[in-house]
């Protein structure tokens, strides 16, 4: 079965930099997209990146274009989530998810229909 545990959440200032890592289990195939979704208070659930395993299936939201870099190791093991110029908006909790398949925009957004979810880290970014 497919396990993911995530860590590299922290407490940094505006402006500065986090990298998440969330190893992944289990793959039966190169045939998942990862992704990494944030969640902060009173907020909806987004998605955040997402990368194909095969290649391809870059995606990111609007608000994190230009500051996020969504990465995978060699391996297909380690997906990675570079966060630059951090502003205090992009704290939440930091969940990354696998899904068998391509990676699937909804209406325009990242679809939050992954099958496989690992147990969250915290941001913060302090003004």
């Amino acid at each position: 079965q497919v396990h993911l545990v995530e860590s590299g959440g922290g407490s940094v200032q505006a402006g500065g930099s986090l990298r998440l890592s969330c190893v992944a289990s289990g793959f039966a195939d190169n045939n998942y997209c990862l992704g990494w979704f944030r969640q902060a208070p009173g907020m909806e659930r987004e998605g955040v990146a997402t990368i194909y395993t095969g290649g391809g299936g870059l995606i990111y939201t609007d608000s994190v274009k230009g500051r996020f870099t969504i990465s995978l190791d060699d391996a297909k093991t380690t997906v990675y989530l570079q966060m630059d110029s951090l502003k205090p908006e992009d704290s939440a909790n930091y969940t990354c998810a696998a899904d068998r398949g391509a990676c699937v925009l909804l209406a325009g957004r990242i679809s939050l229909h992954f099958g496989h979810w690992g147990q969250g880290t915290q941001v913060t970014v302090s003004s």
